[in-house]
């Protein structure tokens, strides 16, 4: 026997399959106890307890006095229960229902994200509940909350105080802190207080700048979205000229933190005429990967950047959010994502253990199980010693190779300290029905001598993968070897269409030892260039990437789940920098393969500005070839193809500025001022090159699908725009005289020109008809409704408008009577401790939905006599809590005008959220203002309006 093994045997911890344990072994025998007392919960579990996490159960049976404590006194079950003793959790259903969500309501359920395209939800719920809820046959698992981790790599991780945020976290700074930071950022925006644009060093270290240059291409005519944390300094990042006015964030999924608001101004740097959305990916996975398929469908997103894992993303499967990353990338879209920061074997830096199941011949307990030998034909050894210095708060998954949700072959995982005992477990059943997969996690302040097992409860051999995510797997003291394989990098980065992005600094080296006693982090070229020499980052998670199953369960090589089967894909693909400048707080330096994705995201931007019609094979093929060869020669599994040059890339693609001519809205002149039914207007269009090239040969059509409408001439030519110029002509638009007066006229226009975006398509709605000078108010009528605190499922009060048909100007207020910040106030018609948490929508008649205000207001108190109108001169996005309470006349986050375009009459419905913790409120006293129109006989009357006020509804201005 190995003389690790017999280490173990002498602790206790673990016995040969044919041998008596060491009855002298004090600490043995305690061992012993503890997972006989696990394995004993186990073996009790009903068919509804096989449906919720071993972390869960152990909890509920702990606080209901069912397990003896002096046997689990040193265990951590790792179940975060808050004082009010509930949980947050993911529910993953058969189907999303009615019946379901009325369900968790009546457990006392506090929706966070809803998916149904994944049948999860993601809940609080008291712990109490949870064996109730797993009843329900629609109800397939209830687990803890999935966590997600950025790629953002701080400065000594290994003591503790400094990792990458995770989705769980509890903010840095109270959400009182990050308002003041946040207002004194834009407050010296607006004295013009800084020392000039910050650039990302990688910009540079790229060729990128001198790319733009040489090729006059900007990233004009391409659209490329992020998904992070969240972009909380985004107004100031705007006020400050880092960011372009105009960002389009997906309405109430801004996130909290600020690695989106550092990624976007890395992507801007590089590809500054590049359009930008983002979205959050830490609602939940299901919401993470719902808002994936968002920005390419709805958002139009061409390019798609990520730096998130979600520590449940199979290394052997793509799971919901590799499946959304699939969809987009068959769709056309580029997807690129960071490989990860969990180290490689090459730099000794990695926690990752991956190979077929060895069965040691040692029992684990006195009860069901074989240990794992990491050391094969080695010798034998059942513990994997993790790093003293790299200890706390390891996150540890263990996944084998069943497919998800089908596994039949139950494996359970456990954390030992140096003197023997059960730390943390995690012992899932699996019995056919379940997904191949355990976790725990190592103490918060870490420990001396920590050490996992893996035991094969039943079932037969797999393929397994052992990680300890922001860990090191390194020798013990007391003689156990670390055992350690290529291929950490795992999730949706390593999606098949997918460009997994490793790490290199453009400049200055990390600032810190990965641990004590490591060697020099490399230094970048910074301001040169990337060439043969860079190195990738010591921390920069490493390939391959072996898969089994395709996303459907279906394997790729049937029969074989072993070392020699499946697909093994090159991950990462590429490389880029990181170590670089942001204008945001924390992030400056910005390290990790979270600041590098961006940086590759935005060089395929400007190839795809210079080069619109490229195919995703075409862009994959340049970006591989043209990247310069770094570490091992050829690809490897430290840095994919090597590092990106956009320079070369674009010559590579041949590479040309495009024109983007597009039309904007015309002005009308009619002869009273309006547009009437039998009347004929002129129309003046505009046309727009925001592209980087001349639009050559320009010419537009106008046609109206509206019966009876005319226009002459059909077309026009407008010549040649040049790059941010506009182009004008006038045309002739006829309207019948039978044609109904509000309802509008429809012209489509089509814009030619010589290019690849060519042609450009809009609809534009003419109003016909004379505005009625005076609005009808209408008021919700109702009783308070109290705003649930972080909860998606919010409050909505109807609106109930009659009488008006087509309407010609629509505003909404939030009224009241005396306004003021004192949040108990019952005078508010939005009383709430803190605005910045609220988002409001507005559904009409039709469906249509604009939404109102999205997380704006920071910490100011109340929304009182507040009118959203088209017209107002300030967005409401740019109030800060220095505003409060907040009135007078704001533009709302999406244009009114698009919930006039059918009649107006019927039931309309405000809805508002609180998507944060911490703070209530009470919605009172809403109103719409609706203008409707005259014919030309009765526009000098006034129109007669019903006059309904409630808490006095301000009138809009």
């Amino acid at each position: 026997m190995a003389t690790a093994a017999c280490l173990a045997v002498a602790a206790g911890v673990l016995t040969p399959a044919a041998a008596a344990a060491d009855p002298a072994a004090d600490v043995g025998e305690k061992v012993l106890q503890q997972i006989a007392a696990l394995q004993e919960l186990k073996r009790a579990q009903g068919p509804a307890d096989t449906k919720v996490d071993s972390h869960l159960l152990v909890e509920q049976q702990r606080r209901a006095q069912r397990v003896p404590a002096g046997e689990l006194s040193a265990l951590d079950t790792g179940a975060k229960v808050t004082e009010r003793g509930t949980v947050t959790v993911d529910i993953r259903a058969t189907e999303v229902t009615d019946d379901l969500l009325a369900g968790l309501s009546t457990v006392g359920a506090e929706l966070r994200t809803v998916s149904a395209k994944a049948a999860s939800i993601r809940a609080e719920l008291p712990l109490d509940a949870v064996t109730t809820l797993a009843q329900r046959a629609d109800v397939r698992l209830i687990e803890p909350a999935v966590q997600a981790v950025t790629a953002h790599q701080l400065s000594n991780p290994g003591n503790g105080t400094a990792r990458a945020p995770r989705s769980d976290d509890a903010p840095v700074q109270s959400k009182d802190e990050f308002a003041a930071k946040l207002q004194a950022e834009l407050s010296q925006a607006e004295v013009g207080i800084q020392a000039g644009p910050v650039t990302s060093e990688g910009d540079r270290a790229h060729n990128a700048d001198t790319a733009r240059q040489q090729y006059g291409i900007s990233g004009a005519g391409v659209k490329i979205c992020a998904l992070s944390d969240g972009v909380a300094s985004l107004t100031a990042s705007q006020a400050k000229g880092e960011l372009p006015p105009s960002i389009d964030v997906l309405p109430g999924q801004e996130g909290s933190g600020d690695e989106g608001t550092a990624m976007l101004e890395i992507i801007h740097d590089v590809a500054p005429g590049a359009d930008l959305g983002f979205a959050t990916a830490f609602s939940s996975d299901a919401g993470f990967a719902d808002n994936i398929r968002k920005l390419r469908f709805d958002a139009g997103c061409d390019i798609v950047v990520d730096d998130v894992l979600y520590f449940k993303e199979s290394p052997f499967q793509d799971w919901i959010i590799a499946q959304a990353v699939n969809e987009v990338t068959t769709d056309g879209a580029l997807y690129f994502s960071s490989a990860g920061n969990e180290g490689n074997t090459s730099d000794g830096t990695t926690a990752h253990w991956e190979g077929d199941f060895a069965d040691s011949g040692l029992q684990a307990g006195k009860f069901s199980g074989a240990a794992h030998d990491f050391a094969g034909a080695g010798g034998t050894q059942i513990f994997q010693p993790i790093s003293d210095a790299s200890s706390a708060s390891v996150v540890v998954t263990l996944f084998w190779s069943d497919p998800v949700g089908k596994s039949a072959n139950d494996y359970d995982l456990y954390l030992f300290n140096s003197a023997g005992a059960v730390v943390a477990m995690s012992q899932n059943n699996q019995t056919g029905a379940q997904d191949p997969y355990e976790r725990l996690d190592t103490p918060t302040f870490g420990g001396t001598g920590l050490r996992l097992a893996v035991v094969k409860y039943s079932g037969e051999n797999r393929y397994l993968s052992l990680s300890g995510l922001g860990g090191r797997f390194s020798d013990s003291a007391d003689g156990l070897k670390a055992y350690t394989t290529p291929g950490v990098t795992v999730g949706h980065s390593a999606a098949r269409q997918a460009f997994s992005v490793a790490a290199t600094p453009a400049g200055k080296p990390f600032g810190s030892p990965l641990e004590p006693g490591d060697p020099a982090n490399p230094t970048g070229p910074f301001p040169g260039s990337f060439g043969p020499d860079t190195q990738v980052e010591r921390f920069s998670s490493d390939g391959p990437r072996r898969v089994f199953y395709e996303s459907d369960g279906t394997p790729i090589t049937p029969g074989n789940v072993s070392a020699s089967g499946g697909e093994v894909r090159q991950k990462p693909d590429l490389t880029a920098a990181d170590g670089v400048s942001t204008s945001i707080s924390n992030f400056n330096p910005f390290f990790g393969t979270s600041a590098a994705a961006p940086h590759a995201a935005a060089i395929a931007g400007l190839v795809l500005s210079g080069n619109p019609d490229l195919h995703p094979k075409e862009m994959r093929e340049a970006l591989v070839n043209t990247a310069a060869d770094i570490e091992l020669a050829g690809t490897d599994v430290l840095s994919g193809a090597g590092v990106l040059l956009a320079d070369r890339v674009l010559a590579y693609t041949g590479a040309s500025p495009q024109p983007v001519a597009v039309a904007k809205a015309p002005a009308v002149a009619a002869p009273d001022g309006y547009l009437d039914p039998g009347e004929t207007a002129k129309l003046t269009l505009p046309v727009t090159n925001t592209g980087d090239g001349a639009a050559v040969s320009t010419s537009v059509v106008l046609t109206s699908p509206t019966p009876g409408v005319t226009i002459t001439p059909r077309s026009k030519s407008y010549g040649t725009i040049s790059p941010k110029q506009t182009g004008v002509n006038e045309f002739g638009l006829t309207v019948p005289a039978t044609h109904e007066l509000g309802e509008p006229v429809l012209v489509d226009v089509k814009v030619s020109f010589a290019g690849a975006h060519s042609p450009t398509t809009v609809r534009f709605p003419l109003p016909v008809g004379k505005p009625s000078p005076v609005a009808t108010d209408f008021a919700y009528t109702g009783a308070p409704v109290a705003i649930p605190d972080n909860n998606q499922v919010g409050v909505s009060v109807p609106i109930q408008v009659a009488g008006v048909g087509r309407a010609s100007k629509l505003t909404f207020s939030l009224d009241g009577s005396t306004c003021s910040t004192d949040q108990t106030s019952t005078a508010v018609g939005l009383s709430h401790s803190y605005v910045g948490d609220l988002v409001g929508t507005l559904t009409a008649p039709s469906g249509a939905q604009a939404v109102v205000f999205q997380r704006n207001g920071s910490s100011g108190n109340n929304l009182c006599q507040v009118v959203f109108t088209d017209s107002a001169a300030r967005a409401f996005s740019s109030v800060t809590f220095a505003d409060a309470p907040f009135t007078g006349s704001w533009r709302p986050a999406v244009a009114l005008s698009g919930l006039a375009a059918e009649r107006v009459d019927g039931t309309w419905t405000f809805h508002a959220r609180d998507v944060a913790g911490g703070d209530a409120g009470t919605l009172r006293a809403v109103s719409l203002h609706i203008n409707g129109y005259v014919s030309g006989s009765a526009a000098g009357k006034p129109a007669r309006a019903h006059q309904e006020v409630r808490n006095g509804p301000v009138r809009p201005v």
